[in-house]
C-alpha cells in the first residue's frame, strides 16, 4: 500500500502546498487563480474553464520573498504545459497540473527558494 507521501517521494523537485497568486494565459483567455501547490517545476491549480491537456500556457506568478524583514512579491513569467485536467467532484471547475517548460534559470530559482524557506520553516 502506497501513501500520498511516497508517491511524491518521486518527484524530482520538493512541493510545498501553499497559495501563489498566478494569471493562465492561453487561446481562450485569461484565468486568475492561485496554486494549490508548486515546485521549481510546476504547479497544481484549479481553473474554472476546462484545459485540454498538452496545452501550451503563459504564466504569470506573484512569488512571496523575504528581504530585510520585508516581505515583497517576484513576478515570474514562464511558459508551462498542462500535464493533467482532473473535474472537480460536485463542482464547474478543473484541477490542471502544470510543467514549466520555458522558463529561465533565475526565475526557477525564485521558486525554488520560495518553495525552501517553507519547507524549512515546516521542518523546524
Amino acid at each position: 500500500m502506497t501513501s500520498q507521501g511516497h508517491s511524491q517521494e518521486r518527484r524530482k523537485d520538493p512541493r510545498v502546498r501553499n497559495n501563489v497568486p498566478v494569471k493562465i494565459t492561453n487561446l481562450d483567455g485569461d484565468q486568475v487563480t492561485e496554486t494549490a501547490n508548486i515546485s521549481r517545476s510546476g504547479a497544481y491549480c484549479r481553473v474554472e474553464k476546462y484545459i485540454e491537456p498538452m496545452t501550451k500556457l503563459n504564466i504569470n506568478l506573484l512569488v512571496p520573498f523575504r528581504k530585510n524583514k520585508k516581505v515583497s512579491s517576484k513576478k515570474v513569467n514562464c511558459g508551462g504545459v498542462v500535464i493533467r485536467t482532473e473535474p472537480v467532484p460536485g463542482q464547474e471547475a478543473f484541477n490542471i497540473a502544470i510543467f514549466f517548460n520555458d522558463i529561465t534559470k533565475k526565475d526557477a530559482d525564485c521558486i525554488s527558494d520560495y518553495v525552501s524557506f517553507y519547507l524549512e520553516k515546516d521542518n523546524s
